[in-house]
């Protein structure tokens, strides 16, 4: 039986970095990446690895995590379908200072450093596509830097059960990932999420099933994130 042929193409030709380019310039970028598939678990890259591109998430999802002095690890960010990661260390030319890791069965495309620098030498666009995406991705760094600053714990774990704007009275929400990222992502520990979870459930806040919650109390919950 004959496998079903990924066209990187026509991928590409989906996302916003690449929508305004020509049949001939995604040929060119395409020409230039190669199909990863990584299993859960599977290490994508290492921290101190050399940085030769930047990769895209085609299904799967990966997270990028650093080391911290007690040997656990800090979560710095999940990438689902349809978005990047690598492209600042790729244009600084530097190690990797992060490590990657699938948490799911993904499917990654790793586009090359040469592909990219030759887009943008023939489409100032592309240059610009670029560094809107590395602005964004600043932008949420530093709101993350801020929330660890100024934020408690619990309005922390608030904010992200209410992060997405239909979120309401009722919703029902499953986490993405296991209890353990998810606190690690929120800067907690996995004991200390929980006892959260606990708290906002005894006060009929939220109802918590495995990875499921429920909003129970939504007007509630914005009160006691203050």
């Amino acid at each position: 039986m004959e496998k079903n042929r990924f066209s990187p193409q026509t991928f590409l030709a989906r996302l916003p970095l690449f929508d305004a380019m020509s049949p001939s310039e995604l040929d060119a970028i395409a020409a230039g990446t190669s199909e990863r598939h990584a299993a859960r678990g599977d290490i994508i890259f290492q921290r101190g690895d050399t940085c030769k591109g930047f990769h895209l998430v085609i299904f799967g999802q990966v997270k990028l995590a650093a080391g911290v002095a007690n040997g656990a690890e800090k979560i710095i960010e999940l990438i689902g379908p349809g978005h990047s990661f690598g492209e600042a260390l790729m244009f600084m030319e530097k190690p990797y200072i992060v490590s990657a890791t699938a948490l799911a069965d993904s499917l990654l495309l790793h586009v090359t450093k040469e592909a990219v620098f030759d887009g943008i030498a023939h489409d100032p666009g592309f240059a610009r596509k670029m560094l809107a995406g590395l602005s964004r991705r600043m932008h949420g760094l530093i709101c993350d830097l801020e929330s660890v600053a100024l934020q408690s714990g619990t309005q922390r774990v608030i904010g992200y059960l209410l992060q997405d704007e239909a979120t309401g009275q009722g919703a029902q929400l499953t986490l993405p990932v296991s209890k353990a990222v998810v606190a690690s992502r929120l800067n907690l520990t996995p004991e200390h999420f929980s006892r959260i979870l606990g708290d906002l459930t005894m006060h009929g806040l939220i109802g918590v099933q495995g990875r499921n919650v429920t909003i129970m109390n939504i007007d509630g919950l914005r009160k006691h994130a203050g």
